[in-house]
């Protein structure tokens, strides 16, 4: 489609699943990135070294994911003016997100060590697995400005409804991190390092292609003066966005964080058990937030058109489908965790923790899809400072249901993060009404 065209926005089924399910089968690779280095670090057997993975693993997750919050706001950015027709605006909100994504990308490699440092001690993991995981997190931060740079190409794509070109992106840096993996840890035994290293170049093979797309999209045209990327209401507007959901976002990762630190407290083989179990969930969590990714790209373009029925329609539709998946998604998790655990561990104490914990975490899906399906309805409208707002309730339930349940041990551990996914649908369900008044008054 041309960049320049929107018109009416179009609500159906058809264009919903035509956004949804590209952006689906694409924020699937997310956590499959994670699987593939706990996949072949768990085939040497040793608990310890896939701790050290589920640890730096998480803690690059919690530095890249909060700073990945661009990709929210700039599809939401980005569809809005493709609802109000802005053509130029619709080129500087990447050009803004991007130079946003190099200059965080960099700092975070300036000041990797002292933060690791910190957040490996506040872990309370084994010193074997502190050690490995250090190593992990020092050579994967030099990802920083890729994999950022990633999330603002993406959200610029979900943006302008062209999420089957991110759909391919993502399939790239998924398929180079899966090869360079296996060639770096099985075969030319890299160890916990290589696992990094190819983590590394398949972010940067991403943003060479990803660049590269992005001009097709905008073809010979590229004249963009310099005021209108330093605009200052759009300036103003971008980090205002972007800075809360960056608040709501590390709220969330903290709550991940404490989850796994607790874990580590206990044994490396529940570390580790949580770890695989998480990334088996995550694959299917990711699923279910692709119909989020459709309804940020109907709904913000519905905000820039001031379409409230087709807002409406729009928020009907992400809900059906995303309950419609949740529940056949824990169904299968139920059914065949067991042996995916088996598949990505070759340790018996893993093996065995996973599956005892599994029926738990096969609710994940069922219960967290409408916290997916809100985020994407809010990111898209650009209601940042309410989701920023909404998220410290949740967190606070979280931890109350953890110190109620303490004395069941990881049992409890996981109801308290069953009970804080469905306490944010719950709450942006709640504030959702007056939002849309305002919106459409």
């Amino acid at each position: 489609m041309s960049l320049a065209a929107a018109g009416r926005v179009e609500v159906s089924s058809r264009r919903f699943l035509t956004i949804a399910l590209p952006a689906t089968l694409a924020q699937m690779t997310t956590p499959l990135l994670g699987l593939v280095a706990t996949g072949a670090i768990g085939r040497l057997g040793d608990a310890a070294l896939l701790g050290a993975v589920a640890v730096g693993a998480l803690l690059f997750d919690f530095v890249f994911w909060i700073f990945g919050s661009i990709r929210m706001g700039t599809a939401g950015l980005t569809a809005q003016a493709l609802g109000r027709r802005e053509t130029m605006e619709l080129r500087a909100v990447l050009v803004r997100a991007l130079l946003i994504a190099a200059a965080i990308g960099l700092v975070l490699i300036l000041v990797h060590a002292p933060l690791s440092s910190l957040a490996f001690l506040a872990m309370g993991a084994s010193e074997e697995v502190h050690v490995a995981a250090a190593l992990y997190f020092s050579v994967r931060i030099l990802s920083a400005p890729f994999a950022i740079g990633n999330f603002a190409i993406l959200g610029w794509l979900v943006g302008i409804a062209r999420t089957d070109i991110g759909l391919g992106l993502q399939i790239l840096i998924a398929a180079v991190n899966a090869a360079a993996t296996v060639l770096l840890v099985l075969h030319w035994d890299f160890g916990i390092a290589g696992a990094a290293a190819a983590n590394v170049l398949a972010e940067a093979v991403g943003t060479l292609f990803g660049l590269g797309a992005a001009a097709r999209l905008i073809g010979r045209d590229w004249r963009m003066p310099w005021r209108a990327v330093l605009d200052r209401a759009r300036l103003i507007e971008t980090v205002a966005v972007n800075s809360d959901i960056m608040i709501r976002t590390a709220l969330i990762m903290s709550v991940l964080l404490f989850f796994t630190a607790q874990g580590a407290r206990q044994d490396d083989a529940t570390l580790a058990a949580n770890a695989v179990l998480y990334n088996i969930v995550m694959v299917t969590a990711f699923f279910l937030d692709g119909f989020a990714t459709a309804a940020e790209q109907i709904c913000g373009q519905s905000v820039g058109a001031k379409d409230g029925p087709g807002f409406r329609r729009a928020v009907r539709m992400v809900l059906f489908w995303g309950f419609g998946f949740a529940a056949p998604a824990t169904l299968l998790l139920m059914a065949g965790g067991g042996g995916v655990i088996d598949l990505l561990s070759a340790n018996e104490d893993v093996r065995r923790v996973g599956r005892e914990f599994l029926p738990l975490a096969a609710l994940t899906p069922l219960l967290g899809v409408a916290a997916f399906a809100y985020d994407g309805i809010y990111a898209g409208s650009t209601w940042a400072r309410d989701m920023r707002n909404l998220m410290f309730p949740a967190v606070a339930l979280f931890f109350l249901a953890w110190w109620l349940t303490l004395p069941l041990g990881n049992t409890g551990l996981w109801l308290a993060y069953l009970i804080f996914m469905a306490g944010r649908g719950l709450f942006l369900a709640l504030r959702l009404p007056a939002l849309e008044r305002r919106t459409f008054a």
